[in-house]
């Protein structure tokens, strides 16, 4: 059960940080690629990024489950529930709103889907960040008293 929660804490702080680093950094930067190398640049992302976020994606949201039927005693299940649901939000985010915007902008730079990506993808560092303060809390529960 220790190994569970600390994979499902470690998959969900990692992406915490590649969201923050995605939001911030990563997609304010498309706008500065140039009309001639967007299509390659945005196939190049969306090839390499999914190394980086499907693996941990899929651990945080198995483990995820798995918490629901393996709920160490500390944890209350509504804090289960609560993070499981914000992977939900995670997920639908990313098939409804961010998966398709990039679907239009492999076809070459469009300004209006790229401030859409960067405005809806909000919806995801935000779902992140709480699901950060979650585990956290998960783990915090699970800490002998100090």
């Amino acid at each position: 059960m220790k190994i569970l929660l600390l994979a499902h804490v470690a998959s969900t702080l990692f992406m915490t940080g590649v969201i923050w680093i995605v939001q911030v950094v990563h997609y304010p930067l498309f706008a500065k690629v140039g009309a001639a190398g967007f299509v390659a640049y945005e196939a190049d992302h969306a090839r390499l990024i999914t190394y980086v976020v499907f693996p941990a994606m899929t651990v945080e949201l198995l483990t995820g489950l798995a918490l629901v039927w393996h709920r160490p005693a500390a944890v209350p299940a509504p804090l289960v529930w609560v993070g499981l649901g914000l992977i939900g939000v995670v997920w639908l985010s990313t098939a409804v709103l961010q998966v398709p915007l990039h679907g239009v902008l492999s076809s070459g730079f469009e300004a209006d889907a790229h401030r859409r990506l960067v405005a809806t993808n909000w919806i995801r560092t935000v779902a992140w960040t709480l699901r950060a303060g979650v585990v956290l809390a998960m783990l915090r529960l699970l800490l002998p008293p100090s």
